[in-house]
């Protein structure tokens, strides 16, 4: 699907004959009532009851202070937290007064509401790093969020806002968001060039931006304008899945970029009588399906890159595209309700939570035995995937530049009895070091926190030419298997010549077992190679192997003793973003006897 082929004229001449524009019903309507009466009373009763508290709640203060901390010490909780607070209050009083307030929460939606647009910056500290001058407003993730919440707010109560707060909303969407869109091209995320590609952000920017233009702009020569400009945006956005629908972003911005590409294609098909889907392609339709492709087992997901291994994925964009594009395998991903509107940094989501929850009842999602990617190298591996318990492997191979990088070039994950026995930790604290060009001494975000090998003391490097090649996959019944040359991926000054990883799942021993074969050759003479494993579960030395976890929720490590040394490297209270902290240990398996050629082989059992 080529998004490029819409141009002004076209994208006119649809906008000027398409219906009423009416993605949600609205007050008093019978769509909203046949809404209320699939939710049922006792879920409005809680919301009505949780928007009558924030009517009592003071509203959080957002000094300029909290703003600076990011630019001072490299938090952006403060400001942000605080934000949040503010924007989910205001999401439970719009979602009360639209479902059963009568306007008895006019008064403190309007005051947040008011504040929120009296905000000096709608973008995160972490993006704006300074306030903003008034003629120049940043418009990034949080701003472009902003504009939508402000949109959808107003479609939902309409004339029952003051005129005067209606007018205002409109002057600061167009001032923060629109104009900016349309007018200037210094927004890195609008196109890819030589020199970066776009990820997530394109999709959440045009979807908020363009998506406010949507509801609020009355001039339908400057809504094509600005629509068209979407779409050429997103193309480059669709450009940046492999060619199967993956993501190196991993499942968790997914949610985020193609969750917000969801939204905007639902806006538009709306506002367009369904004449341009953007959801309609064989392609979409592979990139809708990468949370099923990149499950491990129930609430475990393929943690590669900045993504966790229990993402969530909301019901809302569950539910919307497995009826667009009949695929109900997505109502079953495990994915509960959450009427709460808590923790939500964008209305989008808590809005198509009740307009369109998921079913009380769906049949559990159902993942083949294997799954692969062909750019992206991504094996996930199913030993049995009819059982939760059974062994699971996913593997990549990749480069050091993708987006969302990490230095993670043949790492992998082992799930046993439905736990993650081995790891690929995800993503660390979002701090300002985290972003910067202090990253790679983070964790997460380095090779040392990653199951991949080190050489002579060198960790792999940053870099698109840092990259494994793949040597050979394969699917059978009895085994999957990748192997990856990987030498590139690391410095030259680890003289490293070869470096092949061979990491297999054998189905045709009992219980399934995973393989790890790493066979080096140093570019002249000895060198010190060692292939690491990591764990946030408890390791220790058993005889000749070695045991992490615990019977029923672990695995055991064999290797020859004679010929390979271990150690315990632990790191504990690893911070994490939007998690707890976790204890993670690196489990390094070392030759005793330093060659110029050698092999580490590792087999990893499920302990029962």
């Amino acid at each position: 699907m080529d998004l490029r082929r819409w141009n002004v004229r076209h994208v006119r001449q649809v906008l000027s004959v398409a219906p009423a524009f009416a993605p949600f019903p609205q007050t008093d309507s019978a769509e909203l009532a046949s809404l209320k009466a699939r939710l049922g009373d006792p879920i409005i009763a809680d919301l009505l009851a949780h928007a009558e508290r924030d009517v009592e709640t003071p509203m959080p203060a957002l000094p300029a202070r909290l703003y600076h901390e990011f630019r001072e010490i490299g938090r952006r909780e403060g400001y942000e937290d605080a934000q949040r607070q503010r924007r989910n209050m205001l999401y439970r009083l719009t979602l009360a007064e639209w479902l059963g307030g009568q306007g008895r929460f006019l008064p403190a939606l309007e005051e947040i509401a008011w504040a929120r647009l009296e905000e000096t910056n709608w973008a995160w500290p972490a993006h704006a790093r300074e306030l903003d001058r008034y003629e120049e407003p940043t418009l990034d993730l949080a701003a472009a969020m902003t504009a939508l919440d402000m949109a959808e707010m107003d479609y939902l109560i309409g004339e029952r806002l003051s005129p005067n707060l209606r007018a205002r909303l409109r002057v600061e969407v167009e001032r923060r968001a629109m104009g900016p869109f349309l007018l200037r091209n210094d927004h890195w995320w609008l196109h890819s060039t030589p020199e970066k590609q776009v990820n997530n952000w394109t999709a959440v920017c045009v979807a908020g931006a363009v998506g406010a233009a949507l509801y609020l702009e009355a001039d339908i020569d400057r809504l094509a304008e600005i629509v068209t400009r979407g779409l050429h945006s997103l193309a480059d956005y669709l450009e940046t899945f492999d060619r199967e629908g993956g993501s190196s972003e991993g499942p968790d911005y997914w949610t985020y970029g193609f969750g917000n590409y969801v939204v905007f294609a639902q806006l538009l098909h709306a506002r367009t009588g369904g004449a341009i889907d953007i959801l309609e392609s064989p392609f979409v339709r592979d990139i809708a399906q990468f949370p099923l492709r990149t499950m491990l087992g129930p609430g475990v997901w393929a943690s590669f890159s900045d993504s966790d291994h229990n993402p969530i994925f909301h019901p809302g964009l569950l539910t919307h595209l497995a009826r667009h594009l009949d695929l109900p395998d997505l109502l079953g991903l495990g994915m509960q309700n959450d009427f709460a509107v808590d923790q939500f940094n964008q209305f989008a989501w808590p809005l198509r939570q009740y307009a369109w929850p998921l079913p009380e009842e769906a049949a559990p999602a159902r993942p083949g035995p294997h799954d692969w990617y062909d750019e992206m190298a991504w094996m996930v591996s199913r030993l049995d995937p009819a059982d939760p318990k059974a062994l699971r492997l996913a593997a990549k191979g990749g480069h050091n530049d993708e987006m969302h990088n990490q230095n993670d070039v043949g790492s992998f994950m082992v799930v046993a009895s439905g736990k993650v026995v081995l790891t690929d930790p995800g993503r660390g604290r979002y701090s300002k070091a985290y972003f910067g060009p202090d990253r790679y001494q983070n964790l997460f975000a380095s090779s040392l926190g990653h199951s991949v090998p080190v050489i002579n003391g060198y960790e792999q490097a940053p870099g698109r030419d840092r990259k494994a090649d793949v040597i050979e996959h394969v699917h059978s019944a009895a085994e999957d298997r990748l192997a990856l040359e990987m030498a590139s991926a690391y410095p030259d000054e680890a003289g490293l010549k070869r470096l092949e990883r061979r990491l297999t799942l054998r189905r045709d021993v009992p219980a399934g077992r995973v393989e790890l074969d790493d066979r080096y050759e140093f570019a002249a003479g000895a060198g010190q190679f060692q292939s690491v494993l990591v764990t946030p579960l408890g390791a220790q030395l058993d005889g000749g192997s070695v045991v992490v976890g615990e019977p029923g929720a672990g695995v055991s490590i064999a290797f020859d003793h004679n010929e390979i040394e271990v150690g315990f490297d632990r790191r504990e209270r690893q911070e994490k973003q939007y998690q707890p902290a976790v204890d993670l240990t690196r489990i390094v398996f070392t030759p005793r006897q330093q060659n110029r050629e050698g092999r580490v082989a590792l087999a990893i059992s499920p302990l029962i």
